[in-house]
């Protein structure tokens, strides 16, 4: 991304700072004698809420280029920034309009002694925006850092205009046959785009001012007049890199009456190199390949051609008549079916389209129809971005199919991460508390990067509902609460703490944990298991539709009593009683441990079937899933003793409901719980079968599948560091470790992963019942290697096996 500088993380404010941002009105700020606070600016005469495509334009006089010019910008819904043309940065961070986020940049770099002009695009999606933006109004603000930079402090000087090239292509849900939430395509209309309006030359003596809206904007005392509620942004830029497509895999067109013919496409193309040309008065059709599924702004280059109408549709693999994908290389009698943009070209030499927001594919359609004149396409690239998470994080071992997993599972943690993390990238973009507790720990484990962890607790604790709960899913304009992600929010909290030591961040959340645990105790049923649960009640895809429910993935008993639902809520209780035990609160953890046994004790008399050896779903004892047993062995309500036993029935029985990719997760944590870590490996089939399909990221369920890129099916990632390398904390903070390496079959495993303090590492070679190799831990950790029962003692630094 382009240079920019950021400054305070809202992580690192007091809580009781933060709550008053949320709620900040209008009133006199602390600033330096001559700080003048900007305006909000808006378009004049243009509704607020309505779609809409603004540039705003203002030029300022230097003498000199400054060492710093530091502004802070913002906008709503979005803005991207040029400077003298040149593109600075886009944002800002997606919030909610209490938690409204700011982007602070340097533009030294980008300026000149003399005339500057700085350019900003803004953008509303109006109805057509995704369910994850949220919006007060269009509008648009720049606060200088400085009295030097406060030239540019938005006011009645800048100028705007509208768009009138911009339209929304609404997705056509009928025949994309799925819930899809990410807004509408872009129709633009290149004989009236204002081309060149970024550039300094370009003339805006017609556009009109800008109209001032509201009081002054509060930036310094991080504040603003209520409509927006301003703060910092908590999270890096976005990574933004080129890539380029692989290649061509159907290239034809059709003259007006004539027959198909190919179109020769060179491989220079790809990089910008050789364009190619579409003939006067044809239809024609190419399918880009890009060989894997990725996020990226297209960046479309046209000349000529005019009023030829062009269409980009992108994909993650080609469907049939059923809309169903086959293996993901396939085309053949498959059809093209997905997302669309559309342009028409204006004949000009050199036009760029490019989508306002990113998309997704692994396929990209182009179909163009030309009129009268013969259109150049001079290449199809994209920029790349997501979250700039590094893979820091390795693992190898004699099992080549490992690798492979590996590398399609941090693909799919990447692709599912931006300013938010994202269940899917392509159909919804909503970040799902279920989907990000697994993709926080992916986080921390393979980029020992915990920031956008951290926004994601607070972005749901920022969510919760006055009844207690937390929503289901946020930043989300439509709210949806489901009760069982409300206590995967409490496990992320215990995650963070038990992996990262920020004791002022872990307290802040704690009457938010009680106010969850509170609703569902409140819906205890008098025989301790829960009673009737309002809401979707959502556990696992492998549930299909319930008419009751009106919905899918809802187990019985929600309404009278289900052993999954009850045995969630035992165990997070005691993750929430570690919790307030280690922060002073004694009594509220005997609380919760105590309403923990009652919940495990009830389960057991009432759900535990003695011929099968099994926790049934609920009292009546007549259906049976994985997911029960392996509640019943993480919270201990089926006796130690007992729970190897009950994990290989569940492998191997046939009739049970089956975890799907998502809640397999949960069977790896009972695996490792119980000492079983050794069968993990083998449970790693279903991944090698999505590979076997042609799938470069991991799917949110079982073929026939809708998205082929779903976050919570990269666990893998993190068992291959944590069970088969065993690396894990043994101390909140992970101040210290407990390494219990779960080999399998495999002969010889090497992995390394981020520590707070540094990087833990290791390596193993097994001969039978031995294992020779090293620890190494960074300075100040200490911690214990255990294999075949036995423990030794680690230090800091190299420790030989």
């Amino acid at each position: 991304m382009k240079k920019y500088r950021q400054y305070i993380a809202f992580g690192s404010l007091p809580f009781a700072f933060c709550l008053l941002l949320s709620v900040a009105v209008a009133q006199p700020a602390f600033a330096p004698a001559g700080f003048l606070s900007a305006n909000w600016i808006v378009p004049p005469d243009v509704p607020g809420h309505a779609y809409g495509v603004f540039h705003f334009r203002k030029t300022l006089m230097l003498t000199e280029v400054p060492s710093q010019f530091t502004v802070h910008v913002t906008a709503d819904n979005r803005y991207r920034l040029f400077v003298n043309g040149r593109e600075v940065g886009l944002g800002p961070a997606r919030g909610d309009t209490q938690h409204w986020y700011y982007d602070t940049y340097d533009l030294a770099p980008f300026l000149n002694a003399g005339k500057n002009t700085v350019a900003v695009q803004v953008w509303n999606m109006g109805e057509h925006a995704p369910l994850a933006q949220f919006s007060y109004r269009t509008a648009f603000l720049m606060q200088g850092d400085g009295p030097a930079e406060q030239v540019l402090n938005t006011d009645k000087t800048w100028k705007v205009i509208q768009n009138p090239a911009y339209q929304p292509l609404p997705n056509d849900n009928a025949k994309l046959w799925t819930y899809i939430v990410v807004g509408s395509g872009d129709r633009v209309d290149g004989a009236t785009y204002p081309w060149g309006w970024e550039q300094p030359k370009f003339d805006d003596t017609a556009w009109p001012q800008a109209t001032q809206f509201g009081f002054p904007a509060k930036l310094r005392s991080y504040g603003s007049d209520g409509n927006w509620g301003l703060m910092p942004r908590p999270i890096p830029m976005l990574e933004s890199r080129v890539q380029h497509l692989a290649r061509v895999r159907v290239a034809k067109s059709v003259e007006r009456g004539g027959k198909p013919k190919e179109i020769l496409i060179d491989t220079a193309f790809f990089s910008g190199h050789k364009p190619f040309w579409i003939d006067p008065n044809c239809k024609a059709t190419i399918l880009f390949d890009q060989n894997y599924l990725t996020n990226g702004y297209p960046e479309l280059r046209l000349s000529g051609g005019k009023r030829a109408h062009v269409r980009l549709t992108y994909a993650e693999g080609l469907m049939d008549d059923r809309r169903q994908k086959h293996h993901r290389d396939s085309i053949e009698g498959l059809k093209m079916i997905g997302f669309e943009d559309e342009f028409t070209s204006d004949g000009s030499f050199d036009r760029v389209f490019r989508p306002l927001w990113f998309r997704t594919w692994r396929y990209i359609q182009l179909e163009v129809e030309t009129k009268d004149e013969p259109l150049k396409i001079n290449s199809l690239n994209s920029v790349f971005t997501g979250y700039p998470f590094v893979e820091r994080a390795s693992f190898r071992s004699n099992d080549p199919s490992l690798a492979r997993i590996w590398e399609t599972g941090w693909r799919t943690a990447r692709l599912c991460a931006g300013e938010t993390y994202f269940d899917c990238p392509y159909y919804e973009q909503l970040q799902y508390t279920g989907d990000t507790r697994i993709q926080s720990l992916l986080s921390l484990y393979v980029a020992g990067d915990d920031r956008l962890m951290r926004r994601a607790i607070q972005d749901f604790a920022d969510s919760r509902l006055p009844e207690g709960l937390t929503q289901s899913r946020y930043p989300c304009n439509d709210p949806q609460v489901i009760p069982p992600f409300s206590l995967f929010w409490v496990s992320m909290v215990r995650d963070f703490w038990w992996h990262r030591r920020d004791d002022n961040f872990v307290k802040r959340q704690l009457p938010t944990i009680e106010g969850v645990l509170a609703w569902h105790e409140a819906r205890l049923a008098p025989n301790n298991l829960n009673g009737r649960l309002e809401w979707w009640n959502f556990v696992d895809w492998c549930w299909p539709w319930n008419e009751a429910e009106r919905i899918g993935g809802v187990p019985d008993g929600a309404k009278t009593g289900s052993s999954i639902l009850s045995l969630q809520f035992a165990a997070t209780l005691q993750q929430a009683a570690d919790l307030m035990q280690h922060y002073g609160f004694a009594e509220k953890a005997l609380h919760y441990r105590q309403l923990s046994t009652k919940i495990c004790t009830a389960v057991r008399q009432l759900c535990w079937d003695s011929q099968r050896g099994l926790l049934a779903d609920t009292p009546a004892k007549k259906s049976f899933s994985q997911h029960a047993n392996i509640w019943g062995v993480l919270t201990d309500a089926i006796p130690v003793v007992g729970q190897r036993a009950v994990l290989q029935k569940i492998m191997t029985e046939k009739d049970l409901t089956a975890a799907t990719f998502y809640f397999r997760f949960y069977l790896f944590e009972a695996l490792q719980k119980a000492g079983m870590g050794d069968q993990f490996l083998p449970q790693l089939d279903p991944w090698r079968g999505m590979l076997d399909i042609g799938l470069t990221t991991f799917a949110e369920q079982p073929e026939p599948t809708r998205s082929d890129c779903h976050a919570w099916s990269a666990s893998p990632n993190y068992e291959l560091l944590s069970l088969v390398c065993g690396i894990r904390p043994a101390s909140p903070g992970f101040a210290t470790v407990r390494i219990v390496p779960s080999l399998g079959d495999l002969e010889q495993v090497e992995g390394k992963m981020p520590h707070p303090a540094g990087e833990i590492s290791v390596s193993f070679q097994r001969k039978k019942e031995q294992v020779t190799g090293f620890v190494a831990l960074p300075t100040g950790v200490s911690g214990v290697f255990v294999w075949q029962g036995k423990e030794r003692a680690l230090r800091s630094g190299r420790n030989v096996l």
